[in-house]
């Protein structure tokens, strides 16, 4: 099978999603950027799903996750934090974070990226 095979076809294919549970990292890796874009909008059906797919791979796709935080669509950047920002531990990723925090962009003020940065930095209430 072809692995791009198994890139969702719309925000309503959990089919595909499911599918993906049975692979390994390494498998799914060359579709991580293509998953990551489904959680683009967490109003896409899907989105939850590809999310608690990827959330164990956190420290995996660092490097995507930084990429995405140095892109130009703060609404992906409010999500990727929200999704992942408990629980990633990689220091460019914090560094990246904490970039965010100090020298925010005035979109990344406007969409409320800063103030999820700053959650993630200095923790969550408990």
């Amino acid at each position: 099978m072809n692995i791009k095979e198994l890139i969702p076809k719309d925000k309503f294919d959990f089919e595909t999603v499911e599918k993906l549970k049975s692979y390994t990292f390494d498998e799914i890796e060359p579709i991580i950027p293509d998953l990551l874009e489904w959680l683009q909008d967490i109003n896409w059906p899907i989105s939850t799903s590809v999310k608690e797919l990827l959330i164990p791979f956190t420290e995996k796709i660092s490097s995507e996750i930084i990429k995405i935080l140095q892109g130009k669509d703060e609404i992906w950047k409010y999500w990727i934090l929200q999704f992942f920002g408990k629980t990633i531990k990689n220091k460019l990723v914090l560094d990246e974070i904490k970039r965010i925090t100090k020298n925010p962009t005035k979109a990344e003020i406007e969409e409320e990226v800063y103030e999820i940065a700053h959650e993630i930095i200095n923790g969550y209430p408990s």
